[in-house]
């Protein structure tokens, strides 16, 4: 359906974050600068992006109508298929913006290319509008984003774009059992890590990094995943004459799933791309099977 309105999604700089904890910016400066730290920084970040912004905000309003949400309220917040979403910022909000998107096109949008990798923001200032015509004029290539899914047995669901979490909430160990592939045993460990081809360069590398720096190998391989396939991860698993480490990582593809069951009796969660306040409790009597989501969101490139 051809978009009537778009949404731009951005979020707070780092010194308004600094601000609003300070409650004014001379508090925020002699908090930074008394431990050592460079507040120009701070100010020039800030101003570069919103003078990226206005520039986006100027250029969009002769197109098409639009409106700007923070990203605080994207998780309440109702797309419609007659939205457009314009997302101006790190490649983070792109992420936490795209499993609430419901496979509404994003147009994402690097306001600092100094700054910021921009992975998943395939235009800059300049650039954005031909990305605008094209979904407009409904003749846009785009990038599909597979999710991974995590659904509880009583029907409640998460997705993430880059990765879940499924472990407990405090620096002790999770207790569970994992079955896949008709095997099932016992863990006591520091969570697991499900992981998207998307996010397979985040999170996921990071405990192979890990591995390979204890063992001092440069034989072992990141695994290559396809955009059909998850691929998961135990953190530290701890073996013990109650709990095995046999089911420690593998390859979720699509039409398979990891069933976890969990035997903490509190504190246990999951959350997605890392945003903690996006979560599932994971308590005793709680069962989650993860999956590859039927759902996805589209990228404009």
């Amino acid at each position: 359906m051809k978009p009537e309105y778009a949404i731009i999604i951005k979020n707070k700089t780092r010194l308004e974050a600094l601000i609003e904890r300070f409650n004014t910016k001379a508090q925020a400066r002699f908090y930074i600068e008394s431990s050592g730290g460079d507040f120009q920084e701070y100010v020039t970040e800030h101003e570069k992006f919103y003078q990226s912004f206005l520039e986006v905000q100027t250029k969009l309003s002769k197109v098409i109508k639009n409106k700007v949400v923070e990203r605080e309220f994207i998780p309440s917040f109702i797309f419609s298929e007659k939205n457009l979403i314009v997302v101006v910022g790190q490649d983070g909000l792109v992420v936490n913006v795209a499993k609430y998107s419901k496979n509404i096109p994003i147009v994402a949008i690097n306001p600092d290319q100094e700054r910021y990798d921009g992975v998943l923001l395939p235009f800059n200032t300049k650039t954005f509008l031909d990305g605008i015509h094209s979904v407009i004029n409904e003749n846009f290539s785009s990038k599909r984003m597979k999710f991974a899914e995590a659904v509880l047995n009583d029907g409640q669901k998460l997705l993430a774009v880059n990765d879940l979490f499924i472990g407990v909430s405090s620096h002790s160990s999770a207790r569970y059992k994992v079955a896949m592939n008709g095997k099932e045993e016992m863990h006591s460990s520091s969570g697991i890590i499900v992981s998207t081809k998307t996010g397979s360069t985040g999170w996921l590398s990071s405990i192979f990094n890990m591995a390979y720096g204890i063992l001092g190998s440069k034989e072992l391989e990141y695994p290559e995943l396809n955009e059909d396939d998850l691929y998961f991860a135990v953190r530290e698993p701890f073996k013990s004459k109650a709990t095995q480490t046999e089911i420690c990582s593998g390859r979720i593809k699509r039409g398979n799933r990891l069933v976890i069951e969990s035997l903490m009796p509190n504190n246990g969660f999951i959350f997605s791309d890392g945003i903690e306040q996006d979560f599932l409790q994971f308590n005793s009597g709680a069962t989650v099977e993860i999956k590859l989501s039927d759902e996805e969101a589209v990228l404009v490139i």
